[in-house]
């Protein structure tokens, strides 16, 4: 039986055009960069772009637990990032996971 950390893991996925590539990955960039300042529940928030596919750009977002996810919902920050969505082609539903064996330092 895998250890449970508790832990709640959200992937997103968006397809951006090449053209809005660059004010999108800013604006992620912002969101990470306060989630993981801002946000005692935030663990850790990955902005990836995917090889092979540039337009394919992949969140891991780790938090304590859901409440705190719930809680990045709120945020200021957030709110500045929906801004940037009218740049997306399309959005992926989001993927959530609890992890199992925490690397690192988390």
């Amino acid at each position: 039986m895998p250890q449970r950390s508790g832990q709640f893991v959200v992937i997103a996925e968006f397809e951006v055009p090449p053209e809005r590539l660059g004010g999108f990955l800013e604006a992620a960039g912002d969101d990470a960069r306060h989630s993981v300042a801002d946000e005692s529940g935030c663990l850790q928030f990955d902005v990836s772009v995917e090889q092979g596919d540039p337009a394919r750009v992949v969140f891991y977002e780790v938090y304590k637990s859901q409440t705190a996810f719930d809680a990045h919902l709120q945020t200021p920050h957030l709110a500045r990032f929906r801004k940037a969505l009218p740049l997306v082609s399309k959005e992926f539903p989001p993927r959530f996971l609890e992890r199992t064996h925490p690397g690192g330092d988390t």
